[in-house]
């Protein structure tokens, strides 16, 4: 049987091996660079401090509550890291490349290194955490209670001492273990292997309980279709009916801000990651775990609503299933799980936040009040690590206030929203910092405090509602009576879920506050800088371009500043290396401004980035050249590049104009020729007709002596040439028309069958006379296509004629063949004449072209197949020449059939 001074006793046993694992991985991982404790599967462990007593005790008194709504707390954790090449790969790149040592940190660092605004998210930060620290007091205050309440040896030596002096000796003692561990080096970004070892075995110890835990009530129930048939027969069921409403979704989003911008999660994520590829495991390893965690979270709310006795507090399941059964030894696993949940968190919790404290509340007034003292070079760091432990107290004692002031509340999930819902605030400027150029440092500052008051409006005051009649009465009423300024129902939005309606309002206020001061404001010489330095983390090389120009800072008074915050040893090694990597005497080493950038990322991993640089701006002040005027330099140069763009992008404009208007004159004294060689041509086909009628007209006139048979002859051909001359005009005033679009055109639905054979019935003389077969092949079905029947007539005939008039062949055929397909309907007229050579192919549908054998007989005047091409394009439809199934030609025409 279990007793409350064997479990105390058992935890603390565990911390002293939390102790001794944290020593010996310390000294393991600075022995070797390349231990296990640099590998991604301790990365990917360490992350799983996500997971806090809230997921061991709250996520099973949540899902006995709430039903599905505890998934949501590992939904948004999986969707950050699943897509880690987004936003993950990113920030690690960037606090990697700017030694960036927290969330405060790096708003400070791309919003011009501001201190006020590191200062601003730091205050927030402790604030909004500490109801996560009240949470984890309460979880293990309430797991010793439970087990205590239970034993037959009753309160042991807890007897007389109530919550508020438990959890006040566990936050006494959690800050002790934080103080030996977490303060050791000044170095924040230097990682804490220690200290992460230690987390990853207590991930490992809470899975495992866990896990366990779930496996003996999936056993003793029967299985998991047996414990939730039986909570059906006794009426027992998980609310499932507002599962996936505006509270679900709430969740959702808080946990994704969550799990980047808490301060311990941005601490083992970015700051401990020693491997950018870390992250590629961690992707899927991590989601992996949070399965794990919560594979039976549902079936011990379930099995424990329908044995438990009514009243029994569901946050305690995983610890009271196993004592009601009997199992101590399961019992006490579970209660090491829940306690190292709660551990890993408020450890971890504490040593980023006291970073924050020390870098950017402690660390400037330290250098304002020290700035002409002399030492021996260990002042500043002890300074640090002193300020670190004094704010690890701080910060569990603000825990503990709250756990104090709230700690009637009776479940854990809620106080765990809260901080979410604070944290939250620094998520759009975060994603602005990292995306967005023209993000301010006024707006992020602005919209972090607006949003910081709405959420201590709407969120954290309403958490004292129990203890507080003046909340309470404020909550009721409004302040001075003023309704719509209620916390829970702002604005008059009554009647939502009061997680949901603090998020909207802090969040609403904070990005709109971000957008638009955005948008009105003007980012400093630096912001852009910095700006530019972050969003182009992939384009720029490994390290970063300094801020710096050389100036009146020797050496010495570098080796001074470094001295007084890194110590001497790593001082004179930094010092040391850039001397031999510039190929001088230590004594001769002359700052460079890459050297100075260099030692302020190296000051930024221990002081962060707005100390450091404020550090070093009083050493590099007397440079005759300010930050200010050396960026105002390189607008002035970033405009005449621009300008210079501009007037080649200009130039190119140009150049390409003229080669459009050459192209354009080209084309103009083509056409000229073109029309020079038509009316050439049409003067050569005028004048034959007309130079037979004017010799036959004057053999008529000068010889009235021949004979009649003569005459009739000579009449014949004049009439002859007159009619082939009348065809030649008509042709061209035909052609002439159809090109300058003078022609009155109508399509209308039009039978082609029709039109082809009405061409067959006219043609069918020719071909007496030429002896010449037709063969009608393959016929379409009937169809109509938009176009002239007359016309479309026209076309038919011109083709059979040609066919017909150049087929030599010894026994000449011309096939007709009509086809639909693909919408179109098609005729083909072939022949097994000579057919047309290659090299005449791309000019028998110019005007006048009559190819080799046009030229040596007798035919028209090289008009039919252009004046053809011309009334198939009005048509909308083509004619080509195109390989047939008969040796001669084969001409094809093709029309759009009509709707």
């Amino acid at each position: 049987m279990l007793s409350a001074d064997f479990v105390i006793a058992t935890a603390i046993g565990y911390v002293g091996l939390l102790f001794v694992l944290a020593y010996l991985g310390d000294r393991r991982a600075r022995a070797n660079q390349r231990s296990f404790l640099h590998s991604p599967a301790v990365y990917t462990l360490s992350i799983s401090v996500y997971c806090t007593s809230w997921t061991f005790y709250g996520a099973v008194g949540n899902a006995a509550r709430s039903g599905l709504e505890f998934l949501t707390i590992y939904l948004g954790p999986t969707l950050v890291f699943v897509g880690w090449w987004f936003l993950l790969r990113r920030l690690v790149r960037i606090s990697h490349h700017q030694r960036i040592t927290s969330v405060a940190d790096l708003l400070s660092s791309r919003f011009g290194k501001s201190n006020r605004l590191a200062v601003l998210v730091t205050c927030i930060a402790v604030v909004g955490i500490a109801p996560y620290i009240a949470l984890q007091l309460k979880a293990v205050t309430s797991s010793i209670q439970a087990v205590a309440g239970a034993s037959e040896f009753g309160q042991g030596s807890l007897a007389g001492i109530d919550d508020v002096g438990l959890a006040l000796g566990i936050a006494a003692g959690m800050a002790l273990f934080t103080i030996l561990f977490g303060t050791r080096h000044v170095d924040a970004k230097e990682q804490h292997h220690g200290v992460v070892a230690a987390i990853a075995f207590e991930a490992v110890v809470k899975l495992a309980a866990l896990l366990t835990v779930g496996i003996f009530v999936v056993y003793v129930g029967g299985g998991f279709e047996a414990i939730f048939s039986r909570a059906a027969e006794l009426g027992v069921a998980v609310d499932a009916a507002n599962t996936f409403d505006s509270r679900w979704l709430t969740t959702l989003a808080l946990s994704v801000a969550a799990i980047v911008c808490l301060p311990r999660q941005f601490q083992v994520t970015v700051v401990e990651n020693s491997d950018e590829n870390h992250l590629r495991v961690a992707s899927w390893a991590f989601p992996a775990y949070m399965l794990l965690m919560s594979l039976f979270i549902l079936p011990i709310a379930v099995f424990g609503l329908t044995t438990m006795p009514a009243g029994s507090n569901p946050d305690m399941f995983a610890l009271t299933l196993p004592m009601a059964f009997g199992q101590d030894g399961l019992a006490l696993l579970a209660f090491i799980g829940g306690f190292s949940s709660a551990t890993s968190m408020i450890i971890l919790e504490s040593i980023a936040l006291s970073i924050m404290v020390s870098n950017h509340i402690l660390m400037p007034l330290i250098l304002r009040f020290s700035a002409g003292s002399s030492g021996d070079g260990q002042g500043v760091t002890r300074l640090l690590l002193n300020a670190r432990r004094v704010s690890i107290v701080l910060i569990l004692s603000l825990g503990f206030f709250y756990f104090f002031f709230t700690r009637d509340s009776d479940a854990l999930a809620p106080i765990g929203l809260i901080s979410f819902t604070g944290i939250a605030q620094f998520f759009p400027a975060v994603l602005a910092a990292l995306f967005w150029r023209e993000a301010s440092l006024k707006a992020a500052t602005s919209a972090i405090a607006l949003g910081f008051v709405f959420w201590v409006w709407c969120s954290f005051l309403p958490s004292f509602q129990s203890v507080s009649p003046a909340v309470a009465m404020l909550l009721a009423h409004g302040p001075w009576g003023i309704s719509w300024l209620r916390p829970e129902a702002m604005f008059g939005l009554d009647g939502w879920d009061p997680l949901a309606h603090a998020a909207f309002w802090s969040l609403t206020v904070n990005v709109l506050t971000l957008t638009i001061v955005s948008l009105l404001t003007r980012q400093s010489a630096l912001e852009r800088l910095q700006a530019s330095v972050f969003l182009d983390v992939f384009k720029r090389g490994h390290h970063a371009r300094g801020n710096f120009v050389l100036g009146s800072a020797t050496a010495n008074d570098l080796y001074f500043v470094a001295e007084r915050v890194l110590g001497e040893r790593r001082a004179a090694a930094l010092f040391e290396t850039a001397a031999r990597e510039a190929g001088v005497g230590a004594d001769q080493l002359d700052p460079t401004p890459e050297f100075i950038s260099r030692l302020e990322r190296e000051l930024a991993g221990s002081i962060g980035a707005a100390s450091a640089h404020v550090m070093l701006s009083k050493v590099v002040s007397g440079s005759d050249i300010s930050l200010e005027e050396m960026m105002q330099m390189a607008d002035e140069t970033q405009q005449v590049i621009e300008y210079s763009q501009q007037l080649e992008l200009t130039s190119a404009e140009l150049r390409s104009t003229a080669r459009q208007l050459e192209d354009a004159n080209g084309r103009l004294r083509e056409l000229d020729i073109r029309k020079d060689d038509f009316l050439s041509q049409v003067s050569h086909e005028v004048r034959t007709p007309m130079t037979s009628i004017r010799s036959f007209s004057e053999i008529l006139l000068e010889e009235p002596d021949i004979s009649e048979r003569q005459r009739q002859h000579f009449v014949g051909t004049i009439h002859q040439e007159s009619l082939r001359l009348t065809k030649l005009l008509d042709e061209i005033l035909d052609l002439s028309a159809l090109e300058r679009g003078e022609r009155a055109w109508e399509n209308t639905p039009t039978d082609p069958q029709a039109a082809l054979d009405r061409a067959l019935v006219v043609c069918e003389a020719a071909l007496r006379q030429h002896g010449v077969r037709l063969e009608l092949g393959e016929r379409a079905p009937a169809a109509l296509v938009e176009g002239d029947a007359d016309r479309l007539c026209q076309v038919f005939i011109n083709l059979i004629i040609n066919a017909i008039r150049y087929n030599n062949a010894p026994a000449p055929v011309v096939r007709v063949q009509t086809a639909v397909r693909s919408g179109s309907y098609a005729v083909e007229v072939v022949d097994n004449g000579p057919g047309i050579p290659t090299g005449e192919r791309t000019l028998i549908f110019e005007k006048f072209s009559r190819g080799k054998r046009g030229l040596t007989e007798k035919g028209g005047a090289g008009l039919g197949l252009a004046i053809s091409r011309q009334i198939v394009e009005r048509m909308h439809g083509t004619l080509e020449l195109v390989d047939g199934p008969l040796p001669g030609a084969c001409f094809r025409v093709q029309l759009q059939l009509a709707c």
